[in-house]
């Protein structure tokens, strides 16, 4: 049964938890979202936990950084992007990369379970990194109109996952997308230009996105070479 309603996240603890129990029915994943509340389960013998951190992670569009020795990097690359072809395997392969990491994963059957239906219903999305035919990179999220949050993401080969994160936040760009929610900030996303602002603006922001009209990922470009590419002399 899906969940009726969320405290108010002004209720939150200071680790931004603001509730227990539920289920990831996608009216539940939708509401929470909406109110800038995600699911994070802490562990298999604990009910479903739902966080709304303050201050919250995101990456502006605008504010987008590609340190120099990454674009030397990438010249040598020859990855080939894509949008969501690959849902499942790409949700999967973050379960099994993260339960392999030393913190392990978060990612457990009933969010696999959750997120592919919300993903069959139009409101998840997944990039995805291949080099010949093989998934070496990727990440998925939710998109609910033009608010768009990056769940999780793994590589397999170096570079593979800021890869994805870099394409798809060049398309934001190119939308008029204000912001990826990255919930929290970590090395790799600090290290493209995330940073930490107040709760009630990004709630406040999301909500005025979520009400835009929706991305249309078919549209996106997977084509980011000029971006890192030699300057022309």
């Amino acid at each position: 049964m899906p969940i009726i309603d969320f405290p108010s996240v002004e209720d939150a603890d200071e680790n931004g938890l603001v509730a227990i129990g539920g289920d990831l029915h996608p009216q539940s994943l939708m509401l929470a979202y909406s109110r800038g509340i995600f699911p994070w389960p802490v562990g298999p013998e604990y009910p479903l936990a739902w966080f709304s951190p303050d201050p919250r992670g995101v990456i502006y569009s605008s504010e987008l950084h590609l340190p120099k020795k990454l674009k030397k990097e990438l010249r040598k690359s020859d990855f080939r992007v894509s949008f969501n072809q690959k849902f499942e395997e790409v949700i999967n392969i973050c379960a099994n990369v993260h339960a392999n990491s030393a913190t392990g994963t978060w990612i457990t059957q009933e969010i696999l379970e959750g997120y592919i239906e919300f993903h069959r219903q139009g409101h998840a999305y997944s990039v995805e990194v291949m080099r010949g035919e093989l998934l070496v990179g990727g990440l998925y999220g939710v998109c609910l109109g033009k608010y768009i949050s990056g769940e999780s993401m793994f590589h397999l080969e170096s570079n593979a996952s800021k890869v994805a994160l870099i394409t798809l936040m060049h398309n934001l760009k190119q939308n008029d997308v204000v912001f990826l929610d990255t919930q929290m900030v970590t090395g790799i996303t600090s290290s493209l230009g995330a940073r930490e602002i107040e709760r009630k603006n990004f709630i406040q922001t999301i909500q005025n996105e979520i009400k835009r009209s929706s991305l249309d990922f078919s549209n996106f470009d997977p084509d980011i070479t000029h971006l890192y590419s030699s300057p022309k002399i």
